[in-house]
């Protein structure tokens, strides 16, 4: 028997006619017990095929189920008429808070940063350039709320270079002495370039955090299929105080005639307040 491929038109045919209300009924807010979160870096529009790796990126974050997502390598790019992609995503998810930051001015043509999506009522955004300026990256804060109470989604993206550990210490303290002291449970998911032996992110380790994917749990976050060595560098780091991980996953890693979300995989979470 002949069996159907999924093709390119079929991807992008399936989001297209797929309703917004439906989308947003199957995403009931904090329905679940605990809190779904997932983290992407999602590659802006390299390769030439943004249209169905946004295809891709939607079927596969719609089976997070997560009620926060961390987008990292998000475009907007007026010259090419590229909307901001992580507006796009929200819009085809049904999300209804997308918040975006990136170094460039806000009116400017071409921005590139990182976003979070959420379900969940929002009470505040805060946005951040991180030390070294000279560096370009950037951080955002969300702070949602849940059954539970109040929580703060961190979005971010460190220094990519492998000796750059120094570099991503200073991000990550600059970042850590920007965050509120008031108590607020915290969650800081991104890009952090770097697997959690790195010296860099000595700082995101116990007894304050834990991380989502536990040390071993998946041999890699970087695609080997774009020509990536195996790390797991995409990471959720997770307040050890306000919650226990009850599960973690990549997603994202496997193709759909030929083609990946992006040059990452994404990692998905679900939390349980403790």
């Amino acid at each position: 028997m002949h069996k159907a491929k999924l093709d390119r038109r079929t991807l992008l045919a399936t989001i297209a006619a797929l309703p917004l209300a439906a989308c947003a009924h199957r995403l009931p807010v904090d329905a679940k017990p605990g809190i779904g979160v997932a983290t992407f870096n999602i590659w802006h529009d390299a390769g030439g095929h943004w249209p169905v790796r946004r295809a891709l990126l939607v079927a596969t974050l719609r089976t997070a189920d997560a009620d926060v997502i961390a987008l990292q390598e998000v475009l907007e790019d007026a010259k090419k008429g590229l909307p901001n992609q992580a507006e796009t995503l929200a819009r085809d998810l049904g999300y209804t808070g997308v918040h975006f930051v990136a170094p460039e001015p806000e009116d400017a043509p071409k921005r590139y940063g990182n976003a979070v999506l959420t379900r969940l009522p929002v009470i505040e955004v805060a946005r951040r350039r991180l030390e070294p300026l000279s560096d370009y990256r950037t951080a955002i804060r969300v702070r949602v709320q849940t059954r539970s109470g109040p929580l703060d989604i961190v979005a971010t993206h460190l220094a990519w270079q492998p000796e750059a550990a120094a570099v991503r210490a200073q991000q990550l303290g600059d970042l850590l002495a920007w965050l509120p002291a008031d108590g607020t449970p915290l969650v800081i998911m991104g890009d952090f370039n770097a697997p959690l032996d790195d010296p860099g992110l000595a700082a995101m380790g116990p007894p304050r955090f834990t991380s989502a994917l536990a040390p071993g749990a998946a041999p890699t976050t970087l695609n080997p299929a774009r020509g990536h060595p195996a790390r797991v560098i995409d990471h959720i780091f997770v307040d050890t105080a306000a919650f226990a991980v009850s599960g973690a996953r990549v997603i994202g890693d496997t193709p759909v005639d030929g083609e990946y979300p992006s040059d990452h995989f994404g990692v998905a979470a679900r939390l349980t307040r403790r």
